[in-house]
């Protein structure tokens, strides 16, 4: 009889790995808004880590959480860290790369809850009096992370706070 349990045991561990083996080794989440204003200031929103405060959603999550900004006051070179409670952790982003306008890429490292480092972008498209802005969020899954995505989905986890970020962006902009 316990030689079955440990066959069958063994058997559930390797079907499990080979299901989280299985899984995509990156994921990407992605938002798009459309806000009626010229690119240039929508992209002023995010080039500035001082102005997330009007509009990133877990500022609003944690109103205590510690921020310090050092680098560049704008642009390549920005650095923001921030240390908060559970729902937001801690981290640092930096910004690796600013095409007026047009493109901004943000290094996201990750401390807590656990660690990791991922990309974010934004991206600004003029569409006549306005401007579609695409927030996304790339990264690798390692073989925790993939277990850990079979039960949470990362596109459900963080895209509604990309919906609600553009949202308030919109409204601070368009205001």
């Amino acid at each position: 009889m316990l030689i079955k349990i440990l066959i069958g045991g063994a058997v559930a561990v390797v079907a499990f790995v080979a299901l989280v083996a299985t899984r995509p080794s990156q994921f990407r989440v992605a938002r798009t808004a459309t806000i009626v204003a010229p690119a240039s200031a929508v992209f002023a929103q995010v080039n500035d880590f001082h102005n997330w405060d009007a509009w990133n959603p877990w500022a609003k999550i944690d109103r205590s959480m510690t921020q310090t900004y050092e680098g560049a006051p704008a642009g390549a070179g920005a650095v923001y860290t921030w240390a908060g409670n559970h729902e937001v952790g801690a981290g640092r982003m930096t910004l690796i790369e600013s095409r007026p306008n047009d493109l901004i890429r943000v290094k996201l490292e990750f401390l807590k809850p656990f660690r990791s480092t991922s990309l974010a972008e934004f991206t600004f498209k003029p569409a006549g009096d306005r401007t579609v802005v695409t927030w996304s969020m790339t990264g690798q899954n390692n073989f925790i992370a993939k277990a850990v995505h079979l039960v949470m989905n990362m596109d459900r986890m963080i895209g509604g706070n990309f919906e609600k970020g553009l949202a308030s962006m919109k409204a601070v902009v368009e205001g």
